[in-house]
Parts: C-alpha cells; structure tokens; sequence
C-alpha cells in the first residue's frame, strides 16, 4: 500500500511568485488527506495531476488566512464533478463558522455532503479500518493544532510451510489465517494464526506541525514518525521574533525530530524574508541537530515506505 507526502506549499504569512502557501497532501491508495490549504493549492494539485475531487477530508491546523483560504475555492471546484461522498472538514474553534460564512457570502452552490467537526482536546479525528488520524495542541497566536497519521500494526510474514506441517491445506484458510482468525485443519485440530506468522510488523507514521511555539510535549506526539513535516519559519539570529509571534526556528524544529527519534525532518512555512536561497540557512542550523532534514518545495514528493 502506497503512502505518499505532497507539499503544495511551503510559504508562510504571503505567497510569492515561487512559493505557494502551506499545504500538503497525503495519498494512501485510494485515500487523500489535505493539511490545510493557503492560497496557491489548487494550482500545485493541478500541476501534479492530483485528483483533487477524490479529497476525503482536509485537517486545518487554525484559522489564520494563509492556512485556510484555498478551502472555498476547493469546495466551489468540487460541486463542478459529479461527487457524492462527503468531504470531511477538521480543526480548532472557529473553522465551522469559517466555512460556514465563506458558503453563505460567496453564495456556493454545494452538491455534495460538507460535515465539519471541531476539535476542542487532544483525540482521535479521523479513521479507517487500519489507521487514525489524530489531533493535538500547539501552541499559537490562534488555537491550532497538529495532526499525525498512524498505521496499525500489520500481521507478520505467513509462513507457508508451517502452515502445510500443521495440516492446513493451501486456500481460504491460509488467507483465514493471514486474517488473524484460528481455523481447524484437516486433522481437526486448531490452528492459531500465531503458529503460522512472524512477528508484527509496525505500520508507518505521518506528522505535521506547524505555527507553534517550540513545546517538548510535540516530540511525544510525533515519536517515531517516517516523515516529520514541521515549520522551520526562523533562523537563530530572529529566534527573538519566533518567540514573540509564537512560531519555531529550524533548529528548535530538528530538536523535536531528533527528540522524537522521526526518520526524516521536512522543514515548511517558511517566513517570506527568506529567498529560496536564504533557506540554506534554515537547512544548515537544522542539520548540525538532525543530519535527517530537508528543505521542502513547492511539489516536492516524498515516498513513505514500509520498514524493511
């Protein structure tokens, strides 16, 4: 099963002619998960040929404008196909009258199922039958909050021939068995699928935070993630200013990766003082703490594997 990391933006506070607004698209299979959506998005999701109207659902950190206004454009856009599943909305105090407003004063003509839900504690926002997507605090001028997307642990490696010396014949019981259900074999004894499987294998982790004040509890959160996405907005030498507008440095960014034991870092949310160029600061400051950290782009994508 394929999951996979698109960043549509990675600007924060205005967009600029070669950096969109922060978001970011996760694909797993058939499922499409957005973490907000600034200006910009529609165009990056064209750009990568993103099937944009399949979107289950879109996770908004808060409310600020560069997080949140490429929502009404997104839900105009999606009454123009023929969709009747529901797209889910989530985030802080306030997104429901957000997008409740926006509906009413651009007079949207919706043709589909809108079901928004605000989160008000840490908890469990979003599932399927072998993951969640859960929700917790940061810390910001706003209410905001992180998300991380957590696979369920998967069955271990079937063992075919332990499964043939236990007289279970090869069919619907090998796949039973792989199922995590006992079946009775041709001797009419039971077999439990512990006797025919290796070990559990863990399943894979995606993070993403941003507009925060730097908080040790964001390391607990994340632990273990494949693909950390975090903002490294600042360098050191404004970390003075991160500090007042409640907002991360690259480094304090990589304290919580390498905190948190995450297998990669992509720093995103970028202030507008920094060109492209600039950014190589950001890496370097971030990199003397976690080796593991990239710059993220505008459509840069990441591959998030099993562990082998």
């Amino acid at each position: 099963m394929n999951l996979e990391a698109f960043v549509l933006g990675c600007g924060g506070m205005m967009p600029l002619p070669y950096r969109y607004l922060t978001s970011v698209l996760l694909r797993r299979d058939g499922d499409l998960f957005l973490f907000d959506a600034g200006e910009g998005t529609q165009i990056s999701l064209r750009r990568l040929n993103l099937k944009w109207k399949k979107i289950n659902a879109i996770f908004v950190s808060h409310t600020h404008a560069d997080h949140v206004t490429g929502i009404p454009g997104l839900l105009m856009l999606s009454s123009q196909v023929d969709r009747n599943e529901p797209l889910y909305i989530y985030g802080p105090p306030k997104t429901a009258e957000y997008i409740e407003s926006s509906r009413k004063v651009l007079d949207m003509y919706i043709n589909y199922p809108v079901i928004v839900k605000e989160i008000t504690a840490p908890c469990t926002v979003h599932e399927g039958s072998d993951f969640y997507i859960r929700a917790f605090p940061l810390q910001h001028t706003k209410t905001c909050v992180g998300y991380t997307l957590e696979e369920l642990d998967r069955p271990g490696e079937f063992n075919p021939d332990a499964a043939r010396k236990l007289n279970v014949p090869c069919g619907p019981l090998w796949s039973k068995l792989q199922s995590g259900e006992p079946v009775t074999a041709s001797d009419g004894t039971v077999v439990r699928p512990e006797q025919v499987l290796g070990a559990k294998r863990s399943g894979r982790k995606f993070s993403y935070v941003t507009d925060t004040l730097y908080l040790p509890s964001i390391a607990n959160e994340v632990k273990g993630s494949d693909l950390l996405i975090c903002e490294g907005m600042f360098a050191d030498d404004v970390a003075d200013q991160a500090l007042e507008k409640k907002h991360m440095t690259a480094r304090q960014a990589a304290v919580i990766a390498k905190d948190a034991g995450v297998k990669k870092l992509g720093l995103i949310h970028y202030s507008p003082r920094y060109t492209d160029y600039d950014l190589t600061v950001l890496l370097e400051q971030a990199k003397t703490v976690f080796p593991e950290t990239v710059l993220t782009k505008d459509r840069m994508t990441f591959d998030i594997p099993y562990e082998e």
